[in-house]
């Protein structure tokens, strides 16, 4: 089976040997931004992220499988997909360990005035800020109690908060002191000091937070989105960030990537604005291969049994 890695993955040498006694014939290709040369459209089977934004998915008429280096699917054309009985994986649990700990970290620098004291630290200024907050004993709300949700529960637990999962189905899961049901949002809000986004963009969550619900927040909360930028409105994220609802955001994602450079997020003090970078850790690319390995592996046990 012809295998098509469209992605910057940097599998080492031994990884694609893995992928080969499989029975893959490997294809790399380093730019899926770029058309994709002639000779690889014959592909069976593609390791990808944006390759069909890019190139016509009915290029490919040998496709029978796709692995996705991204959690989400949004960016994928489903629909094609679907009406082709194409097998489809993606990457959930690879970017869990990282994007938690980005989570906390922007939560820490708002409660800690990180960009206080290193302000201070470049003016060589020694100046004390008696207004820091602690983690311990607040309530902290991840909407998307899923495999980011769930590594995100377990480093706030740590820290000694009281953690709230909202989800489509909920059930008892470890790390979380109650899960509720994502239609709960509305009762939850007002109780929390954190409310994080962990969850996938689909036409129920655009906008999942709009005026209305930052009107519902308690006032001095902080706000994380680590999901996808649509999930939040941002003309009222900017109004709960100038009017004190919000202590502050840590925003990883926005509605429009990349962000415009007279976007006034860029400018708003209490918004930790990062590129869509909470994803990137130095074990993404050994927890990716296992898994590619272990699903591309179980797909083809599967057909064969077929």
């Amino acid at each position: 089976m012809k295998l098509l890695i469209s992605y910057r993955i940097k599998f080492s040498e031994q990884q694609k040997q893995r992928l080969r006694d499989l029975g893959f014939e490997l294809y790399i290709m380093n730019n899926e931004r770029e058309a994709c040369p002639e000779e690889y459209t014959d592909a069976e089977a593609v390791v990808c992220y944006l390759l069909f934004n890019y190139n016509d998915i009915s290029r490919f008429p040998n496709l029978r499988v796709i692995h996705t280096t991204s959690a989400g699917l949004d960016h994928m054309p489903m629909d094609y997909i679907r009406s082709h009985g194409i097998s489809l994986y993606n990457a959930g649990g690879v970017y869990s360990a990282p994007m938690a700990e980005f989570a906390l970290c922007g939560v820490l620098q708002l409660y800690k005035h990180a960009t206080y004291f290193r302000a201070r630290q470049l003016r060589h200024e020694w100046k004390q800020d008696y207004r820091l907050l602690e983690l311990v004993g607040k309530r902290v709300c991840i909407a998307g109690a899923g495999s980011i949700g769930s590594e995100t529960a377990k480093r706030f637990s740590a820290m000694g908060c009281h953690i709230t999962g909202l989800c489509r189905h909920p059930e008892p899961r470890r790390y979380f002191d109650e899960v509720r049901s994502i239609d709960e949002l509305d009762a939850v809000l007002p109780e929390s000091d954190i409310v994080i986004l962990s969850l996938p963009l689909t036409d129920e969550t655009r906008h999942l937070i709009d005026a209305r619900r930052f009107a519902l927040m308690k006032k001095g909360s902080v706000l994380v989105n680590i999901a996808r930028g649509p999930v939040v409105d941002t003309r009222a994220l900017l109004g709960a960030a100038r009017d004190g609802t919000l202590l502050g955001a840590a925003v990883d994602v926005c509605e429009t990537e990349p962000l415009a450079a007279e976007s006034e997020l860029w400018e708003q003090e209490n918004i930790i604005l990062t590129p869509h970078n909470s994803f990137v850790g130095d074990g993404n690319t050994d927890r990716m291969f296992e898994l590619i390995y272990t699903d591309f592996r179980d797909y083809l046990s599967k057909h064969k049994e077929n």
